[in-house]
């Protein structure tokens, strides 16, 4: 049974844990996200907390994904799309510097999802006895079930 913490502080290193996790298979990550509209920093963040048996409820993951988009929906995404256009017409220097335009943007959304992170209480939990995970209350938000998380496996 979940018991009840004291809110932690997560620090800004998750997001490297996180990004290590997605170096392992940037394209299943790209993938989910093309193909599903899945947020990946919110997904290594819901695998994060699973990792670590810290458990938010599916209406905090409701304010989670609601966090960043505005940000996302006005700024991120419709660079991401001009980005991959223009990709066919730049040079790859110039193409990298896009990229690296983008992984700032990225950035800002972590940020904004870490402070979130940090006002919200959760609980611990036994991963053997959990009815549910962050991976599954973040997808079911979205009308997803794990089954679409077998491109990573």
């Amino acid at each position: 049974m979940p018991t009840p913490i004291s809110r932690p502080t997560f620090t800004p290193n998750l997001w490297r844990e996180c990004e290590q996790v997605y170096a392992q298979k940037p394209r299943a990550y790209i993938q989910l996200q093309d193909n599903h509209q899945i947020n990946v920093n919110l997904l290594l963040l819901a695998q994060y907390l699973d990792e670590k048996a810290y458990l938010l409820t599916e209406s905090q993951w409701e304010i989670m994904l609601s966090t960043t988009a505005q940000w996302e929906e006005s700024v991120l995404q419709p660079y991401r799309k001009l980005r991959r256009i223009a990709k066919q017409h730049l040079a790859n220097d110039e193409y990298q510097k896009m990229l690296d335009v983008e992984l700032i943007m990225e950035r800002k959304s972590q940020h904004l999802l870490l402070q979130r992170l940090n006002s919200l209480v959760g609980e611990t939990f036994n991963l053997k006895h959990a009815d549910s995970s962050n991976t599954q209350h973040y997808l079911s938000l979205l009308g997803l079930n794990e089954s679409v998380m077998a491109t990573l496996t």
